[in-house]
């Protein structure tokens, strides 16, 4: 077997992505019905992943690192806005909840590693992860 002893071309990576999802889209049609209360989860799911998919089929600008950065922003970004959807309407299941918490976080960080790499701006800072509707974590300052 054979080893590449360089990165994929953005094209060829996007083509991996596309076909990939061009797979699981083929899959479903084989898919149970959903119950209704799993309908909102589903839809906002849904939408995710298509904002993720556009955002990811970009044209090569001819610098590989900007295209890798380009390309795995919007990836982290749709995993960021599964797992608030996780939040918006998971059970209670304590290690879900928390994995989807931890989700977000690592996910924010490596997009502004990202940025930071090629001497992007940093993104705004976005409030620390909760399920809708929880009390937020007391603020305590150090002094």
């Amino acid at each position: 077997m054979r080893f590449p002893t360089r990165a994929a071309p953005p094209a060829r990576l996007l083509l991996l992505v596309l076909l990939g999802a061009g797979a699981a889209s083929a899959h479903e049609g084989h898919h149970r019905a959903a119950p209704a209360g799993e309908a909102p989860f589903l839809a906002e799911n849904a939408a995710a992943m298509e904002r993720m998919m556009a955002a990811m089929a970009i044209p090569p600008s001819g610098d590989v690192d900007r295209d890798f950065v380009a390309m795995m922003v919007p990836h982290h970004q749709g995993a960021i806005d599964m797992a608030t959807a996780l939040l918006r309407h998971g059970s209670d299941n304590p290690q879900l909840l928390r994995l989807a918490q931890e989700v977000i976080v690592t996910q924010q960080q490596e997009i502004a590693a990202m940025r930071l790499a090629l001497g992007d701006p940093l993104p705004s800072a976005m409030p620390a992860p909760t399920r809708p509707g929880a009390a937020a974590p007391p603020v305590t300052s150090a002094r």
